[in-house]
């Protein structure tokens, strides 16, 4: 399972937001490719940057720094936010970047997801951030009334190469993933899922990694690693020394060498 940090964009600096909110905004670092550099040093392995500016606003904003990070860096890169156009998601790729995020779009437009996951295979993957269990679009600014299973399962019939799940309400507060829902998720669908939101500490990840017999492949982590709480070299070296059946349920027990 890859340990993933996230960088969010908004303002072309690396923010956190709490639970989706906008106007709780909180500025880590003005250079991006900086942090960028940082997750590198410390061995990550995968980055996960998010057009917050492009998620508002149903087009990406801020292209000039994921292209640089992306073709500068030697890891992989993928990318959400604001990726509404067969060109926008073709652009997007054409700068490097190794996996497309499509949000609203796979709400909104299905054939769209079907005609791009031929296109590009295993490259385009669907970000499906939930609030109480319903599909959050647009930035998470508006709810609509289809589950994120359902939603699941049709991206899954289009071909897509994996699913980012987000709990918006866990979202930027370290109160640990929602593993019930991630548990309900890979119990439904076949396809690849990356959890995100809420991730606190190493013993969170550690939980996320006794999931992986059941299709969690990643697990994004943003603020957490940005106030020290989790410590991103640790986290990855802790998820690769043996395999996810050996992890105990008592994970609060669990120490690492």
């Amino acid at each position: 399972m890859d340990v993933i940090p996230a960088i969010d964009l908004l303002g072309g600096q690396c923010v956190r937001l709490f639970q989706g909110n906008y106007d709780q905004a909180q500025v880590f670092n003005a250079n991006p490719r900086q942090v960028a550099e940082s997750f590198v040093s410390q061995g990550a392995t995968r980055l996960h940057l998010v057009d917050l500016d492009g998620a508002k606003s149903g087009q990406p904003v801020n292209y000039d720094i994921i292209a640089e990070i992306a073709q500068t860096l030697p890891i992989p890169v993928q990318v959400g936010g604001g990726l509404r156009t067969k060109a926008q998601a073709q652009a997007l790729l054409g700068l490097g970047v190794e996996r497309a995020i499509l949000g609203t779009v796979a709400l909104k437009q299905p054939e769209l997801v079907a005609e791009l996951a031929a296109e590009f295979p295993e490259q385009i993957w669907v970000g499906i951030d939930a609030k109480n269990g319903l599909v959050a679009t647009h930035g998470w600014l508006e709810t609509s009334e289809i589950t994120a299973i359902q939603l699941a399962q049709q991206m899954q019939r289009l071909g897509i190469g994996g699913i980012i799940y987000t709990d918006i309400a866990r979202d930027g507060t370290l109160q640990g993933p929602n593993l019930d829902a991630l548990k309900e998720l890979a119990d439904q669908v076949e396809v690849s899922i990356i959890a995100s939101g809420g991730v606190s500490s190493l013993t969170d990840i550690l939980a996320l990694y006794a999931l992986a017999g059941r299709g969690i492949v990643g697990a994004i982590v943003g603020k957490a690693i940005y106030t020290g709480a989790v410590d991103l070299a640790e986290a990855i070296k802790a998820v690769g020394i043996g395999r996810w059946q050996d992890v105990p349920p008592d994970l609060g027990q669990v120490t690492w060498a």
